[in-house]
């Protein structure tokens, strides 16, 4: 038996009691109403109601005592099921049985209550022999408008059932969406750390010969860089005050590789400091602009790095003085792996809301900029997100 057909065949306490309490009202209107206007009962005229009163009360009582297994039965042949046609004989069946049993429990009450000459002279099998005239009709009638009622407390429990499943199939699916867009950002930051880790050791081999002791401060550099890398993971926005720390040792190590031909400017305005950025976004941005920029540059090398306000947007830009765009974006775009997954994980944290951009300086070199909401670490706890599940939720 499944789950779900099992919970909507079994009745619990509280239905029970409210069968009870509802069968024990009709019998108290019922009992009010023959108390102010006393008619005959059956075919004698009686001096006292308190013996209709008292089979009143028994009959619904009775009816309250089947009523659980009429609602069983509704559920247990119930039209959602297959073949239920071929039960249908069998509902009609159980339906004669309760009604004569519960007309013979009656008729015999009613016999020891209120004593019939008829009756007694027939003796005390006087209902059985009745049977045969069909005087259960009114309970058959009433067998059937509680089935009828069973099967409508079957179909409202089913629906509550598959509410249920579907609010909880609606969580399911968004957990998993979580989860698979934290491994998406977790498959694009595996993807970053790798190419920027074999880049700065191939700068470190360059340097062995030519400069031991900057290759030495570049392996301490670079060990502080991985140790920063493996304490922010799982972190998906960090503030911009993090990202440029992270991005300032960065340089230092590219400082020595290029051996002091290359000039860093930052322009950051002091309000976005606190702002949050997607972590390691920069740097595969700044190290693109120094390997088709810097590196191909005539002369010293040169980077503008600039973090400022734009209404409800944080603009973030990085300027080389490269020869600039040989080709169309979209194919530059394509050839370095930093660049893609910083398209892919702007889009994975704030789809259409953020953007990001390559396009040739006027005064020669390429910018590269990236748009996206403007927030605070403050903002997200006043609206109840983390930091991990905004990225999640896009």
């Amino acid at each position: 038996m499944r789950r779900s057909e099992s919970s909507a065949r079994h009745i619990g306490h509280r239905e029970i009691l409210l069968i009870v309490v509802c069968w024990t009202s009709l019998a108290v209107l019922s009992s009010v109403n023959r108390i102010l206007d006393p008619r005959d009962f059956g075919t004698m005229r009686v001096i006292t109601p308190v013996g209709p009163i008292i089979l009143t009360f028994l009959e619904a009582w009775v009816w309250a005592a089947f009523t659980p297994l009429i609602f069983w039965l509704s559920s247990r042949f119930s039209p959602t099921r297959s073949n239920w046609m071929t039960r249908v004989p069998l509902l009609l069946g159980a339906g004669a049985v309760i009604s004569m049993s519960i007309y013979v429990i009656l008729a015999v009450a009613r016999s020891e209550i209120i004593p019939s000459p008829r009756h007694r002279n027939m003796g005390a099998f006087a209902p059985l022999r009745e049977l045969g005239r069909f005087p259960y009709l009114n309970q058959l009638l009433l067998y059937f408008v509680l089935l009828i009622g069973g099967l409508a407390r079957e179909y409202f429990l089913r629906d509550q059932q598959r509410a249920r499943e579907a609010v909880r199939l609606q969580a399911d699916a968004a957990q998993l969406h979580a989860q698979l867009a934290e491994a998406r950002l977790d498959a694009l930051r595996m993807q970053i750390n790798p190419h920027f880790l074999f880049n700065t050791l191939h700068a470190i081999s360059a340097l062995v010969e030519r400069d031991p002791s900057g290759v030495r401060r570049m392996i301490a550099r670079l060990s502080e860089l991985l140790r920063h890398t493996i304490d922010s993971h799982g972190t998906d926005e960090v503030p911009v005050r993090d990202e440029l720390d992270f991005l300032r040792r960065y340089l230092e190590i590219m400082e020595i590789r290029f051996q002091g031909t290359l000039r860093v400017d930052t322009a950051i305005e002091p309000e976005v400091l606190e702002a949050l950025v997607p972590n390691l976004i920069l740097q595969p941005i700044v190290e693109n602009a120094l390997e088709h920029g810097v590196t191909r540059a005539d002369g010293p090398g040169h980077l503008e790095i600039a973090a400022r306000r734009s209404g409800d947007q944080l603009i973030l830009t990085v300027r080389d003085n490269g020869p600039g765009l040989a080709e169309p974006p979209t194919a530059r775009e394509s050839q370095g792996v930093g660049l893609r997954n910083t398209r892919a994980r702007l889009q994975q944290l704030y789809g259409d809301e953020a953007s990001f951009t390559l396009s040739s300086a006027p005064a020669g070199g390429v910018i590269a900029e990236i748009a996206l909401p403007l927030h605070t670490a403050g903002d997200l706890r006043t609206e109840g997100i983390t930091t991990e599940e905004r990225g999640r939720d896009v």
